[in-house]
């Protein structure tokens, strides 16, 4: 199925020369003058290959059909993470490589969506947003204003982010997953 390259994003499978990528990053470029264009980093499924392309953006791209599907996290293993269909208790075991930055925000039980192509996992989607707690930061600092100032703090699955001062070891946070970003406080 042909499509748009400006409409392909972070996860989204493309044939290019009888070979699938998964793409990693998606990046719509506008200079100034000249005419716009979309910047793909993928990774070759079949050897892990990194590869960057740049298509204008209204130029037609294969997208192949991928069967995205919702799974829910089991656990880690030697073999790999292994992840279960919620409608027909199927497990899959997706090798680390697939999984790549995603890794230390997967959580038991946690739904996220897996890209299958011909029985093989290519791609997963986290949710956009994670909770997690604050395990160290540096404490309080008293008059401290809590205007553009932010802290470093490690959370429990040991990711380094930036928090406002007035949060300490112990709270519970709301991530981005994207990039590690602190959101809010955690409700609940």
């Amino acid at each position: 199925m042909k499509v748009i390259a400006s409409t392909l994003r972070k996860g989204n499978v493309v044939e290019k020369d009888g070979k699938l990528y998964v793409i990693l990053t998606a990046e719509n470029i506008h200079p100034g003058k000249g005419t716009p264009v979309t910047q793909l980093d993928m990774r070759r499924i079949t050897d892990g290959v990194k590869v960057s392309e740049r298509y204008r953006t209204t130029e037609q791209v294969e997208r192949a059909f991928v069967e995205d599907r919702e799974h829910t996290f089991l656990y880690q293993d030697a073999e790999g993470y292994h992840f279960m269909n919620p409608e027909n208790y199927e497990q899959i075991a997706v090798p680390e490589d697939v999984i790549g930055d995603s890794a230390p925000y997967l959580q038991e039980g946690m739904a996220v969506m897996l890209s299958i192509h011909n029985a093989t996992p290519l791609a997963i989607e986290l949710p956009q947003r994670v909770t997690l707690e604050i395990v160290e930061t540096e404490p309080v600092t008293k008059g401290q204003t809590a205007s553009s100032s932010y802290k470093p703090a490690i959370l429990s699955n040991g990711v380094k982010t930036s928090v406002p001062p007035h949060i300490t070891t112990g709270t519970r946070v709301v991530i981005m997953t994207a990039d590690g970003s602190y959101v809010e406080r955690a409700k609940d």
